[in-house]
């Protein structure tokens, strides 16, 4: 009998310590809806770099593993060395396997890239799909792997993104904490592809969640630090590019800078024109037959300049170093611009960063050897070549900020930041002043119907979750109560009466207007919603949703009100609180 004693006094003790800790972690969630979370998130932050650090290092190894297979010179690099025929058929082959492989998937399921984290960060509060990461590692590993003109930044920045949402979202977090935890994998991504910690944190911010915020900056960075680290544990600590030592001349070269800039970014404009075009074309087509054209383009303009081929970093290398001729910089420029927009645009799974680094080193190194034809003495053509990269990425991207924070940390030369602005600056004025062009990622969001709600009002909603300002101060009640229920319940001083009937929360009655009732009338039965009362309509939401979906959900059904409850399994029957229009503009004022 002790015995049994025993075992059910170690089974209550267990349930407890369950029920403790499961209520601990509940209010932990309910914490990181509020805009303060900074000490949970930091630690998240970190966990997310990791954890997408090891996913880009799996996709890095893969990719250069297989490349290193079949490349005659053993390297990731050497497709210059592969005959005329196999630049053929490499790309051609890569290409009509990736399509028939997203042939046979749903088109949704197809959507990767940088704009599919835009999108899902715009229109579902973050929350990537396993199903669009595994095409996108896929596709991307077999479009780079054949030889494509795509580059493996924009694959990484959406793996390290779906690890960021799907830690989020397997902790339960509110939408507005998994929000930060995607840039944390965007960070991650481009602080490990470039070994640029700080150019990740600026890229995440300024080119994906589009916002600067104090409650983002520190897991943001956090996120970029953690995984940077543990790449150069992998792959060592040297950068992306070897950048030889690069002196500025003179300030007499500034005028020069500014033409360089203006042609870049012009060149900008015409690389984003040419994706926008091919894509809205052949759009039709299906997806075999434009990852097939798309190959054999790209194999067609290899045998005369196989420079094109790969993700081209050996390119950008040997035009940082000015060992390329004048006529055959001219020569990539142009059949990179070709082959990289028509294979995005014909549906090849990649990036485009890798490709603008090119096309901007290339066009920067001719313009610095033509410097040294017309003018003398001037500063390198490898200099050159550096600002050239700045220029093009910041026009393209629109994100001046992130392409000088990239330069500055390749290069470790504060020197260099003086006509970096000014290439950076008159690039980016010329691509979107002169052209109309706005970041490129924008632009391919509006060719498919979508756009990116980036209003002032906006950003400041979706930081906030509900849970943060929802007022707990309530109670449920059925909807015809007694009045000594009634009298026994406003002692309890609540704000709201959650009213239900059959099970289902159908309105919301101030408490002030009960005790007014009860103070003017003597019934004993009450009928909650025929009392005089400004009731409010309720709809439903949950403890996860961001301010900005609170408001989209009273837009859309006009109601006045939001109850709140969990998210998933039996919490759904919960009521944690409500929440009005009101509460919601005071969350905005504040």
């Amino acid at each position: 009998m002790a015995k049994q004693h025993d075992n059910t006094q170690q089974s209550d003790t267990r349930t407890t310590w369950s029920d403790r800790t499961t209520q601990f972690f509940e209010r932990q969630r309910l914490r990181m809806a509020h805009i303060e979370a900074l000490p949970q998130l930091s630690l998240i932050g970190i966990l997310c770099g990791l954890l997408s650090g090891a996913v880009i290092i799996a996709f890095r190894i893969l990719v250069e593993g297989a490349q290193s297979t079949f490349l005659p010179a053993g390297t990731a690099e050497a497709y210059e060395s592969l005959s005329d025929l196999y630049r053929v058929l490499l790309p051609l082959a890569g290409g009509l396997i990736i399509g028939v492989i997203f042939q046979f998937v749903t088109r949704s399921a197809r959507q990767v890239g940088v704009v599919h984290v835009i999108e899902r960060l715009s229109y579902y509060q973050g929350h990537l799909p396993f199903r669009n990461a595994a095409m996108q590692f896929i596709g991307a590993a077999l479009s780079i792997v054949s030889g494509h003109s795509v580059g493996r930044e924009g694959p990484s920045i959406h793996l390290g993104a779906w690890a960021g949402s799907s830690l989020g979202q397997r902790l339960g977090l509110p939408n507005n904490s998994v929000r930060i935890l995607v840039g944390c994998g965007v960070a991650a991504a481009i602080a490990a592809g470039f070994n640029t910690p700080l150019a990740g944190v600026i890229f995440a911010m300024e080119v994906v969640l589009m916002e600067y915020t104090i409650l983002g900056f520190t897991p943001i960075i956090l996120a970029a630090v953690s995984a940077t680290t543990l790449t150069r544990a992998v792959f060592g600590a040297e950068p992306a590019f070897f950048v030889p030592p690069l002196e500025w001349s003179s300030i007499a070269e500034l005028p020069y800078v500014l033409v360089m800039g203006v042609i870049i970014g012009s060149l900008a404009a015409l690389f984003i024109q040419l994706l926008l075009w091919t894509t809205r074309a052949f759009a039709r087509y299906p997806v075999w037959m434009r990852t097939g054209v798309a190959g054999l383009l790209v194999g067609l303009l290899a045998v005369p300049v196989p420079e094109i081929m790969g993700i081209g970093y050996d390119t950008v290398n040997d035009a940082l170093l000015g060992e390329i001729a004048l006529a055959t910089l001219v020569l990539i420029v142009g059949a990179k611009l070709v082959a990289t927009t028509a294979g995005l645009g014909l549906g090849l799974p990649g990036g485009l960063i890798a490709p603008t680094l090119v096309i901007g080193a290339t066009a920067g190194g001719a313009m610095g050897v033509l410097a040294l034809i017309w003018i003398g003495n001037v500063s390198a053509p490898g200099l050159y070549a550096m600002l050239g990269m700045a220029a093009m990425m910041g026009a393209t991207l629109q994100a001046p900020l992130a392409a000088l924070i990239a330069m500055l940390e390749l290069t470790a030369n504060p020197n260099i930041i003086l006509p970096g602005m000014i290439a950076v600056v008159s690039a980016g004025l010329m691509a979107r002043v002169v052209f109309g062009k706005t970041s490129v990622y924008r632009m391919l969001m509006l060719a498919r119907g979508l756009d990116y709600r980036n209003d002032p009002i906006a950003q400041a909603l979706r930081r906030v979750g509900v849970a943060s300002v929802m007022d707990r101060n309530i109670i449920r009640e059925p909807r015809q109560i007694r009045r000594t229920t009634a009298e026994s319940m406003l002692k309890k001083e609540p704000n709201w009466i959650v009213i239900r009937q059959q099970g289902e929360a159908v309105a919301l009655l101030p408490a002030a207007d009960l005790a007014r009732h009860l103070k003017d009338n003597d019934d004993n039965i009450i009928d909650l919603l025929e009392i005089p009362a400004l009731r409010k309509d309720l709809s439903r939401t949950d403890v996860l949703a961001t301010l900005q979906e609170a408001q989209d959900i009273l837009q859309k059904t006009g109601t006045e009100a939001l109850y709140v409850t969990g998210a998933r399994g039996v919490g759904k029957q919960k009521i944690y609180g409500v929440l009005t229009r009101t509460e919601i503009e005071k969350a905005y004022r504040t």
